[in-house]
């Protein structure tokens, strides 16, 4: 039923509105500029999708797959990620706002260029995920996993990772993406070795 409302969505032109999709799986579609707004979806899986310059109002996506999948230059606002799997996906240059992200796997997600403002992210694993020359706006993190993490270019001034993991994070030569993070003393001694500082 899933990509049969997508196909006639995209044909005329017009949004998917107030519906629920459950244990679907839509293999490489291409959604390039589909609408979605008030839509839920529970265990659904995506599988070599592209969805740029997609659009996602008051989503929620519980327990759903979409590794791998591309939404370049997508926008989403008072989204809900759950319990899901976007291992690998990209999402590069598309715009977060109003959103939470819980108990999700990120794994090299690319987020390069990527707006997050008013974010809620917990208990999430962005393990070598690309997060560089990013605007962070209003985010609250809990419990979430940033090993390996490039922050490249991305300001974290006031963003408290005190529960987080932020081991072996990748930042530019002159650290300036650190200036006026909040870290805990375990995490402050990791930077403090990046920096070159021998603490006696």
């Amino acid at each position: 039923m899933l990509e049969d409302k997508m196909r006639e969505a995209l044909v005329e032109e017009l949004p998917i509105q107030n519906m629920k999709f459950e244990n679907e799986t839509i293999i490489g579609f291409d959604g390039t500029k589909i609408e979605f707004d008030h839509v839920t979806f529970v265990k659904c899986r995506f599988v070599e999708c592209d969805f740029s310059k997609g659009s996602f109002l008051n989503v929620n996506l519980l327990n759903c797959d979409f590794s791998n999948c591309i939404f370049y230059s997508s926008y989403w606002k008072k989204v809900t990620v759950d319990g899901c799997k976007a291992d690998g996906a990209k999402f590069s240059q598309s715009t977060w706002k109003d959103i939470k992200f819980q108990q999700s796997s990120f794994h090299y997600v690319n987020c390069s260029n990527v707006l997050w403002e008013q974010a809620k992210i917990m208990e999430c694993d962005f393990k070598e995920a690309f997060l560089s020359e990013m605007k962070w706006k209003k985010i609250t993190l809990s419990k979430v996993n940033f090993t390996s993490v490039d922050f490249f270019q991305t300001a974290l001034k006031g963003i408290d990772f005190s529960d987080c993991i932020t081991d072996n994070i990748m930042v530019s030569d002159t650290y300036k993406e650190l200036a006026g993070v909040k870290m805990n003393m375990f995490q402050a001694a990791e930077i403090s070795k990046m920096l070159g500082i021998q603490i006696v």
